[in-house]
């Protein structure tokens, strides 16, 4: 894999916590998918197309990451 990846904890410029696990292949266009699961309700899991979970977005003028990384996984919560 030739970018960047780094599992752990992960803040969406929205307010959400998410924990980010590991980097998938899709089977039929061998895209890159992250795989993660939301800090918050079902907590079940949900893969995002790399380029997007990475990308940037404009929020009230400024650019900002989608998600940005803010640390490890609490081994409790692992």
């Amino acid at each position: 894999m030739t970018k960047e990846f780094r599992a752990g904890r992960y803040k969406h410029y929205k307010g959400a916590f998410y924990d980010v696990y590991e980097v998938a292949t899709h089977s039929e266009d061998e895209s890159l998918l992250v795989v993660y699961r939301p800090c918050y309700g079902g907590k079940k899991l949900w893969v995002r197309p790399f380029d997007m979970f990475f990308e940037s977005v404009k929020v009230e003028g400024k650019t900002v990451p989608r998600f940005a990384y803010v640390g490890e996984i609490p081994e409790e919560e692992k």
